[in-house]
Parts: C-alpha cells; sequence; structure tokens
C-alpha cells in the first residue's frame, strides 16, 4: 500500500494564499480533489510523473497551481486568490496511469486536509 500524506490546510481569508503538500513514495500521476460540504468528491488538478504536464479545472484556473518536486516525493497545490467557495477538504491521489482526471482512475489516496476560507 502506498501511503499518501497531505498537509498545509488551514483557516483563512477570501483573498488570501495557500499552500498544500502531499507527500508520496515513488513516481506516479498525482491529482488533487476537493470536497465541500454537502457536495461530491470534484477534480481540480493533476500533474504527470515527470511534470511536464499539468491540468486544472476551468474554477481554478489562473488561481492555483500544481507542481512537483520528485527528488522531495512532494507534490504541491499552490492556491492563490482563494474564495469562500474554495472551502473542501482536499485530497491528493496517486495515479498509476499516464494520465487521469477520473476519482476511479486514482489508485491511492491520502486522509485529506481541511481549507476553509472565510468571507
Amino acid at each position: 500500500q502506498v501511503q499518501v500524506v497531505e498537509s498545509g490546510g488551514g483557516l483563512v481569508q477570501a483573498g488570501d494564499s495557500l499552500r498544500l503538500s502531499c507527500a508520496v513514495p515513488g513516481r506516479y500521476l498525482m491529482g488533487w480533489f476537493r470536497q465541500a460540504p454537502g457536495n461530491e468528491r470534484e477534480f481540480v488538478a493533476c500533474i504527470s510523473q515527470m511534470g511536464e504536464s499539468t491540468y486544472n479545472v476551468d474554477s481554478v484556473k489562473g488561481r492555483f497551481t500544481i507542481s512537483r518536486d520528485n527528488a522531495k516525493n512532494t507534490v504541491y497545490l499552490q492556491m492563490s486568490s482563494l474564495k469562500p467557495e474554495d472551502t473542501a477538504i482536499y485530497y491528493c491521489a496517486a495515479s498509476r496511469m499516464s494520465w487521469a482526471i477520473l476519482e476511479g482512475e486514482y489508485d491511492y489516496w491520502g486522509q485529506g486536509t481541511q481549507v476553509i476560507v472565510s468571507s
């Protein structure tokens, strides 16, 4: 079993920035998902194994940036211009596929880290 561990969540104000980190051993396609209260979990962003390709959903384009440091086995989600609607539990996940944006295509999941954005 591959252990995926997120960190960096917290309580911030609208307009603030926050960086989430995700530690995972090995080289996988990595994705960030989030689940807001009362909603289903949704895809946010993913990054290829070597970091040459990334993809963000439209709702976070221009505000969130996914990146990775393979030397540190860590993936990041830099979030800026945060909005109250970004409030959610953020999950990091690893996939053995070369590219994936569907939840079912990810094999290993972290426990999640809470992000709360106050207005």
